[in-house]
């Protein structure tokens, strides 16, 4: 596993739910972890909340940068510095919804969610190619239930996308021995995702549909993702791991 902060994670999208819990369990596991997003004052909170809990000053260190812009991912790579990252964890994205009375609404309103969920990892994981460990580094994308049974429109499309790609870099980067996952989360309460549109028959509509009746946690996703980053899955890539309670069947 090696000692506490030898290894480095680099989580997009970290200040709240998802990414807020994959940075926690990695720290557990520690790892010093990097938190990206575009809105500072979120990710300085997750980043002093995380670090104070485990009593590791600077275990987690905030980085704003909105990962559709090239000109920003500069200061990802400024923060990596010369270290090397043992895991990118690519969690930023979301649905974004917006008018399609015309053809051009309808463009905007699948490029920004191409942009918000697939630009922002590609951009990334570029970005810091370089400095992946090799051997032994890993990228995790993460997509959602979406991508496999649809019902998100552009969403279910961009999340579809990462699986793609994903099959690609773990291709061109398995003589590397650096591996290449996709966690594709189901429906998960206790983040922002979908703000003020979940309705209480919305949610039990959801967990009705999981064989294990309950809705996830940021935690059960987390779960997902420090087993891919750790020791123990090196033989495990190219694949998608479906984390939904069983209301999509593996196939």
């Amino acid at each position: 596993m090696g000692e506490v902060g030898q290894r480095l994670a680099v989580v997009s999208g970290g200040g709240t739910g998802i990414g807020a819990a994959v940075a926690r369990g990695l720290v557990a596991d520690g790892f010093d972890v990097l938190v990206v997003g575009r809105r500072g004052d979120v990710l300085a909170a997750a980043a002093r909340d995380i670090s104070a809990e485990c009593g590791r000053a600077n275990a987690v260190v905030p980085v704003v940068a909105d990962l559709t812009d090239p000109g920003q991912i500069r200061a990802v790579v400024d923060a990596v510095g010369g270290r090397g990252v043992d895991a990118i964890v690519n969690n930023a994205g979301g649905y974004l919804g917006g008018p399609t009375g015309t053809l051009d609404e309808v463009a905007a309103w699948w490029r920004a969610n191409l942009d918000a969920n697939v630009l922002t990892a590609v951009l990334l994981t570029e970005a810091l190619l370089p400095a992946l460990r090799r051997p032994g580094g890993r990228v995790v994308l993460l997509s959602s239930i979406a991508a496999q049974r649809g019902g998100g429109g552009p969403y279910s499309a961009a999340k579809a996308a990462l699986h793609g790609w994903a099959y690609d870099l773990a291709a061109q980067l398995g003589p590397d021995r650096i591996t290449v996952n996709v966690v594709s989360p189901g429906y998960v309460a206790e983040t922002e995702f979908f703000g003020d549109r979940m309705t209480p028959e919305g949610h039990a509509k959801r967990v009705a549909a999981t064989l294990v009746g309950r809705a996830g946690v940021p935690d059960d996703i987390a779960a997902a993702v420090r087993y891919l980053v750790g020791p123990s899955a090196g033989y495990v890539t190219g694949q998608v791991l479906g984390v939904n309670g069983g209301s999509v069947l593996g196939r």
